[in-house]
């Protein structure tokens, strides 16, 4: 075998070898846990992205707060993707390949709409941060379950962040009534 044959024999044995990292949790819990992390990560791209999307179409007497906010809280999004995705790989998994497997997994609702008002935009990312929340807390659990503390201690982070997008959120949307809206 001469030597361009045997250098492309070991990029094509590379390309097959499979990802393995080792991990003191099992496969049990490194499937587990990854599965939720792809989850939860699935649905930080797709709140990034309609954050984003608000933040691009905003309009109205409010025009530069929201803007700003919005900018603010999809930078905060798009940081804790990265962090994810690499935990996920810490773990032994693998983690999302595309857009199409977000779009398979996210449970965050894209809006395509061609016009938002500005007080249902900040409405619906209140909701889904508030969701988002939620779903990180079941992942928390899950990672208690396994005795993964340092992904727990990743999503309480998160968790602190969303439930303050959350709150900055709701607080846009009140009118000067006490009542919340």
């Amino acid at each position: 075998m001469d030597t361009k044959t045997a250098g492309t024999e070991t990029v094509k044995s590379r390309r097959n070898a499979p990802l393995h990292t080792p991990t003191d949790l099992g496969s049990q819990a490194t499937q587990n846990i990854s599965a939720g992390l792809n989850l939860l990560l699935a649905d930080v791209f797709a709140l990034y992205l309609k954050t984003k999307n608000f933040h691009w179409h905003m309009s109205g007497p409010h025009f530069r707060d929201y803007h700003l906010l919005l900018d603010e809280q999809s930078e905060q999004i798009y940081a804790v993707t990265d962090v994810l995705a690499e935990r996920v790989r810490k773990l032994g998994g693998t983690t999302l390949r595309s857009i199409g497997e977000i779009s398979r997994l996210q449970r965050v609702l894209d809006n395509d709409a061609d016009f938002v008002t500005p007080h249902d935009m900040l409405a619906e990312l209140h909701d889904d941060n508030k969701q988002l929340v939620a779903r990180m807390r079941e992942t928390h659990g899950l990672c208690d379950e396994h005795g993964d503390v340092a992904s727990a201690s990743l999503l309480e982070n998160f968790i602190d962040e969303a439930e303050r997008r959350a709150w900055f959120l709701f607080e846009s949307t009140r009118h000067g009534d006490p009542t919340g809206y």
